[in-house]
């Protein structure tokens, strides 16, 4: 709870991954992924509810071993490659809220696939969200390209241009941009009911470090999480 406000963090986690087949629960550096998430809720100071969403059995088992609550299995239907998050985010809301009786005003994300965040910014999203009056907060790394510099579009005709209009010299006198690490995404409950969005009027962003911004999506991804570990950078 963070200035009176209660809080449920969601950890989604389906069986199915074609880039990394059982990445959720795949060993790193000695321990499943999703453990890395679920202990990082539980470390955290304002956390109050941590639940698991998963139609698979054998996750919910690892999930409840490492202390977060999986109180039921998600729809087959909710855990297809072109499910929306956000429909799994409110189907738990609504169960939460209905069958389990539990009231929240504030909605924590963390995705399993991101290891390396720590409670600090879990904290630190939250407070952020409360103290700025925002809508919602995800979090962001420094961008290594910049779409006004040095990134480029292929047009129709084959014709190339910069992505973002804008003279620039050095990436340095470009606006600043982020990259989203698929990390951290807190919301108000009402707002994330009504919105049904990551992108709202007042979205602010936490930003984090590249090192604690790995999102792993495949198997070099991987390997890069667990010489981050191995190395404690």
């Amino acid at each position: 709870m963070y200035k009176g406000n209660s809080i449920l963090c969601i950890i989604p986690a389906r069986g199915g991954s074609k880039g990394l087949p059982g990445k959720n629960i795949k060993k790193l550096s000695g321990k499943p992924l999703i453990a890395y998430s679920i202990e990082q809720a539980k470390g955290a100071k304002y956390v109050d509810r941590i639940i698991v969403s998963t139609e698979s059995r054998k996750i919910a088992d690892i999930a409840r071993r490492y202390g977060a609550e999986v109180p039921f299995m998600r729809p087959r239907k909710l855990a297809t490659d072109d499910c929306s998050i956000i429909d799994v985010l409110l189907h738990a809301m609504d169960w939460m809220e209905n069958k389990g009786k539990f009231k929240f005003d504030i909605l924590v994300l963390l995705h399993a696939t991101a290891p390396l965040r720590t409670t600090e910014d879990i904290d630190n999203s939250i407070k952020l969200l409360v103290d700025k009056k925002a809508d919602n907060v995800f979090s962001v790394t420094e961008a290594h390209r910049n779409p006004y510099f040095n990134m480029v579009e292929v047009l129709d005709d084959g014709a190339v241009r910069r992505v973002k209009r804008g003279s620039f010299v050095t990436r340095q006198s470009a606006p600043r941009v982020f990259d989203m690490n698929a990390s951290i995404y807190v919301w108000w409950r009402d707002v994330l009911r009504k919105g049904k969005s990551v992108f709202l009027k007042k979205s602010h962003v936490y930003v984090m470090p590249r090192e604690r911004s790995v999102d792993i999506d495949d198997y070099l991804d991987f390997r890069i999480a667990e010489m981050l570990l191995k190395t404690g950078t």
